[in-house]
């Protein structure tokens, strides 16, 4: 951490202020494609949709995963002004809109751009068809997130068993089917997840193969080629306990090189916490320092409806630091700056894992400093109580 340029940026800009570091994108991005060199890049805009880190990623080379009309506009800002061919190139080839459930006013608008889109359910095909028949399609299937810190099982994915049903129902309605997709949870602990569901993948297609289901876009030489799409999940070392990127990526490679041939599969993943998590700090100040209670209690004008909100909704334990780094620590509480209850950052009685903090003795107008904050965090802050979000910097874009 660069101190000095941390209390510069505060000394201008105020607080509460969140810094993402650019370069350390560049990095993330850098080994993904270094660690897994088949697999193509497709940021999920929803860990961070600021325009600045789109547009970093997008020079780097990147495609994108969206899962709304506004995401995909983010991107589609970026290329706007491409010649009509190279646009539309653009949009097959390094868009995918990952929600498996549609406004149909968003299909009639993106089938202007025939984009591929995932499902998982036979209504939603029918919807697509009807709204977006120019779209590719890949099937979701449902896979093991055990072990991972967020999950989706619960809520998406079909059965593999009733894959091939549906992608052969797909096709008879005359969309193409391009591939599968998948999601192993995020924050995925556990490679087994990624190994089972490639397994799954390579089965649906021997089956749909045997069917006489043409997966995949059928390129010059005749031969389609089939895209497997493994989603998300991999992990960021928040506190070192975390699957190893190294290890997941070394059994991962290993699986699709015994499942797929190169010249027949595009594989492509969906890294977002990836990419961002480690480009955030953020930086609050103290409103209130009580110690007139049993235990410090500092009040910040960040909170757990702002930046913070990651606690809320990504199981984000919180590591709070002080700039005081040469005093004591001792056991505080640590709340946001709202009337509601919910609003803190330390131990918190409604949510799994959290803890107190350890903090020097701090005083009105302190600093406290939370890093790994850049992925569901301003992505999901809101203005509750009327307390804006933090101002965001970028350095080094």
């Amino acid at each position: 951490m660069d101190k000095k340029l941390f209390y510069d940026l505060v000394e201008t800009h105020g607080t509460p202020l969140l810094i993402i570091d650019h370069n350390k994108i560049r990095k993330n991005y850098l080994e993904f494609r270094e660690k897994l060199p088949r697999v193509q890049i497709y940021y999920a805009v929803k860990a961070n949709s600021e325009t600045e880190i789109i547009k970093t990623l997008y020079n780097l080379g990147s495609s994108f995963d969206v899962a709304s009309l506004h995401e995909f506009n983010l991107v589609f800002n970026l290329i706007k002004n491409l010649e009509p061919k190279k646009l539309q190139n653009f949009v097959w080839n390094n868009i995918i809109y990952a929600n498996t459930v549609k406004k149909p006013d968003s299909l009639h608008f993106l089938n202007l751009y025939k984009p591929l889109l995932t499902y998982d359910s036979v209504e939603e095909m029918e919807k697509i068809k009807i709204h977006c028949p120019e779209a590719g399609l890949l099937l979701r299937i449902k896979v093991s997130d055990e072990g991972s810190v967020v999950k989706f099982a619960n809520k998406f994915g079909i059965d593999p068993k009733l894959s091939v049903d549906l992608i052969e129902k797909t096709i008879k309605t005359g969309l193409g089917v391009e591939g599968i997709s998948f999601h192993a949870g995020s924050q995925c602990n556990n490679p087994q997840n990624f190994v089972k569901a490639l397994q799954s993948v390579a089965d649906i297609f021997e089956e749909a193969e045997k069917r006489g289901c043409i997966i995949g876009e059928t390129v010059t030489t005749g031969s389609p080629i089939k895209i497997v799409d493994l989603g998300g999940g991999f992990p960021v070392q928040y506190n070192g306990t975390e699957q190893s990127f190294i290890e997941l990526t070394n059994i991962i490679n290993k699986e699709l090189d015994r499942l797929f041939s190169v010249d027949k599969t595009l594989i492509i993943a969906e890294p977002g916490r990836f990419l961002v998590a480690n480009a955030g700090t953020v930086i609050s100040s103290v409103i209130l320092a009580k110690h007139s209670t049993e235990m410090p209690c500092y009040h910040l004008d960040d909170g757990l409806y702002h930046t913070f909100s990651a606690i809320m909704y990504d199981h984000l334990e919180a590591d709070l630091k002080s700039f005081k780094d040469w005093e004591k620590n001792i056991e505080s509480k640590v709340f946001g700056p709202t009337c509601d209850g919910l609003d803190e950052l330390s131990e918190n009685s409604y949510i799994h894992g959290s803890k107190n903090a350890f903090l020097p003795r701090l005083s009105e107008g302190d600093l406290i400093y939370q890093e790994n904050i850049g992925a569901y965090s301003n992505a999901s802050a809101t203005h509750f109580n009327g307390y804006p979000p933090a101002k965001i910097i970028h350095i080094n874009n």
